[in-house]
């Protein structure tokens, strides 16, 4: 899509504030409000909550939106145009613009749809979430993990982990199909209007989740869904599942929730599949959400994944990497040691992937799998070192280079196998051991567990 210059936003920002206007009779200045509903709107323009809104819009950097703006334009266009945004959100008459249209793979397979707002939109998304966050949370439930400052996704499995040591060994493991794309707006709004009295931020809300999607220039309009790739997305969602929160401990049910992955924890399959079947009749009656039948089931804790950890089945379960976290990881790995880059460049894109896979599952007490996972990486580097020294006289120079003998270095250059084989064989474990990588700057994912384990 063209980029916009600055002078159409801005004509853009006052047409859809004039084409507005006159959408309700009673407009923000004309009604009578309660003190508190005249506050809400204010607070979220307040000039430090905007100034914490900016630092945390551009500090997460992220890509453009249909306008085109990047974050770093985000600030002259402010210096200009502020005035009339902000008297469009005081006179509830702003309207945001569509959504850019982005689909990514999901780790499962299929694909993901993301809605990235403008630089803007986000900034105001973010200024809403900041004043609406503390309201809400404080009543979010103690078993809700995800997207809650201070909360975080080993917290949840480490407390998923303590229920079936306690003998809750059977688990209803709950999948919402579509969740983000199949949220009911008018569902969702009931609830956020349980403590938002304020219409002009309500109907600031509503217009985000309505905001249509921008793919291949033509718009597309929403009638659901609250896509991701906004600040606004992940507290929504967690407002219209606290109802489902409410309704688990309404039964004393022993359950950790992360955004829309649920765990219920029991203490038999019967009493699972009760579970289950009350489940999916709760979201469908009120919160219209389907359970994805095919990724959701009634089984043993040690037989199912949780936010990409698995557990063992001792009565005090063991913390483990899911098969699938190191398949996505290896496949990253993989992706990064493309050809064309050398071994310098490799290691170089690694270290930050390493670190930061090995700072999510820190809370693992398994370690043989990341003695695996180091031996497959230096394994895959020198498959690239074999490839790169393509002929069989380079080859053996380099051999010899680094301590193999003459007759050998001859005989393992000439052997017809190929980059991966010779990847593990001896020949090059000898030329090119653990000692060389770690000079060479690669993280161990053993050592680096150790390093995190002593911090915790």
């Amino acid at each position: 899509m063209t980029e916009k210059s600055e002078t159409g936003r801005a004509q853009d920002h006052r047409k859809w504030a004039r084409d507005d206007a006159g959408a309700s009779s009673v407009t923000a200045r004309r009604r009578k409000e309660s003190p508190e509903e005249k506050a809400l709107m204010e607070a979220v323009v307040s000039q430090e909550n905007m100034r914490r809104a900016y630092a945390r819009v551009v500090g997460n950097k992220g890509a453009a939106g249909v306008d085109g703006m990047s974050v770093e334009e985000l600030k002259p266009y402010l210096q200009r145009h502020w005035g009339e945004i902000k008297d469009g959100l005081l006179e509830g008459n702003y309207k945001p613009q569509a959504v850019r249209k982005v689909e990514i793979p999901k780790p499962g397979g299929g694909r993901r749809i993301l809605g990235i707002p403008t630089v803007v939109d986000r900034l105001i998304q973010q200024a809403l979430h900041q004043v609406l966050s503390p309201m809400f949370d404080e009543d979010f439930s103690e078993s809700s993990y995800g997207f809650r400052e201070g909360r975080s996704a080993q917290q949840a499995v480490l407390q998923a982990r303590k229920i079936v040591a306690e003998g809750k060994r059977w688990v209803v493991d709950i999948d919402l199909e579509k969740f983000f794309d199949r949220v009911n707006h008018d569902v969702l709004m009931v609830r956020v209007a349980r403590k938002v009295k304020d219409k002009r931020v309500l109907r600031a809300i509503r217009r985000y989740l309505q905001a249509g999607m921008m793919s291949g220039g033509m718009e597309e309009q929403r009638t659901e869904g609250t896509p991701q790739g906004g600040p606004l997305s992940p507290l929504l969602s967690n407002i219209l599942l606290d109802d489902l929160d409410k309704e688990l401990e309404r039964r004393g049910h022993s359950f950790c929730r992360y955004a829309d992955d649920c765990n219920v924890y029991v203490r038999s399959q019967r009493a699972g599949e009760r579970v289950m079947a009350s489940l999916r009749h709760f979201l469908a009656k009120h919160l219209r959400l389907r359970v994805n039948e095919a990724k959701s089931a009634v089984a043993r804790p040690w037989q199912r994944t949780f936010l990409g950890y698995s557990m063992s089945w001792e009565r005090t379960p063991k913390l483990t990497v899911a098969k699938g976290s190191i398949r996505r990881l290896k496949e990253k790995i993989r992706e990064v040691a493309r050809r064309g880059r050398s071994v310098a460049q490799i290691i170089t894109a690694l270290k930050p992937l390493l670190c930061g896979w090995m700072a999510y599952f820190k809370r693992i007490d398994v370690q043989r799998c990341l003695e695996d996972l180091d031996g497959w990486i230096r394994r895959k580097l020198r498959s690239v070192i074999w490839r790169q020294w393509k002929r069989v006289y380079t080859r053996a120079k380099q051999l010899m280079r680094y301590g193999i003998a003459e007759s050998r270095a001859w005989q393992s250059a000439t052997n017809g196998r190929g980059p991966w084989w010779n990847a593990g064989a001896s020949h090059m474990n000898q030329a090119l051991p653990k000692a060389y990588f770690d000079m060479a700057g690669l993280p161990s994912l053993f050592q680096e567990r150790l390093r995190l384990q002593h911090s915790l």
